[in-house]
């Protein structure tokens, strides 16, 4: 079996119906599950207080805004490459979602940054770019509605992708490339020295693991809406033509 087999919209619809109950479910517990362990039933920081616990919302959001643009990346170089129609329907699908999740880490690290910080905003390298993205998401998703023909508008929201990829992984590795920025480094690493503590660590990756199920469950959703609505157009067109005939 190809994986190419599933760039079919009527096959995909049929593979993820099944699967849309499950990942919703999962997403479910792991959030519900995670939250409440983070906030109830951990201490708060020496330093940061009760203010730490924004970490199981904030990072979650922030990796997922990241990775979402990502994800739309590798759908939309899939249509450029293979003109598959439902690889540019879930690049379109998880644009909203994406968005959505930029915006909670951008209010998020707001409320966690004033009490650090002494102010709400600053123009660090890593929550400027992160602002840049959220509008690449804004402009990505007018480009779709504002232009009529389904292909067309596919293959120009591509290229803003391709485009807003570069301050998607800007705002993933600022704090790399700029040392001075006011923002902390990353909270997970591969280097065990650098993570959070344990007591931290583990409520934070069931909140991430339930951000990553309720994108991938949303995705779907959303993917098999667009194909749907396509299909209506698609119908309605049909109708059209038939009536301008006779």
């Amino acid at each position: 079996m190809s994986i190419w087999e599933y760039a079919n919209p009527k096959k995909f619809v049929e593979t993820t119906t099944p699967l849309l109950p499950w990942t919703f479910g999962l997403a479910g517990l792991c959030l519900v599950g995670g939250l409440i362990w983070g906030f109830f039933f951990t201490p708060d920081d020496y330093r940061q207080g009760a203010t730490v616990k924004i970490i199981y919302l904030h990072v979650p959001s922030a990796l997922m805004a990241i990775n979402a643009w990502l994800m739309m990346l590798v759908a939309s170089l899939i249509w450029l490459v293979r003109r598959h129609h439902v690889s540019a329907l879930a690049a379109r699908a998880a644009a909203p979602v994406g968005v959505t999740m930029t915006l909670v880490a951008l209010v998020t690290g707001a409320i966690w940054g004033q009490p650090m910080w002494g102010t709400w905003w600053a123009w660090d390298p890593r929550l400027t770019s992160f602002l840049i993205l959220f509008l690449f998401y804004l402009g990505y998703m007018a480009l779709w509605e504002a232009i009529a023909d389904p292909d067309t508008a596919a293959d120009l929201t591509s290229v803003l992708c391709i485009v807003g990829s570069v301050f998607a992984l800007l705002s993933r590795y600022a704090v790399n490339f700029w040392n001075q920025g006011l923002h902390q480094g990353a909270s997970l690493s591969l280097d065990a020295e650098k993570n959070v503590a344990d007591i931290f660590y583990y409520p934070l990756l069931a909140c991430i693991a339930g951000f990553v199920l309720l994108f991938l469950a949303l995705v779907l959703l959303r993917t098999r809406t667009e194909i749907r609505v396509r299909r209506i157009r698609a119908l309605e067109l049909r109708a059209r033509r038939a009536e301008a005939r006779t």
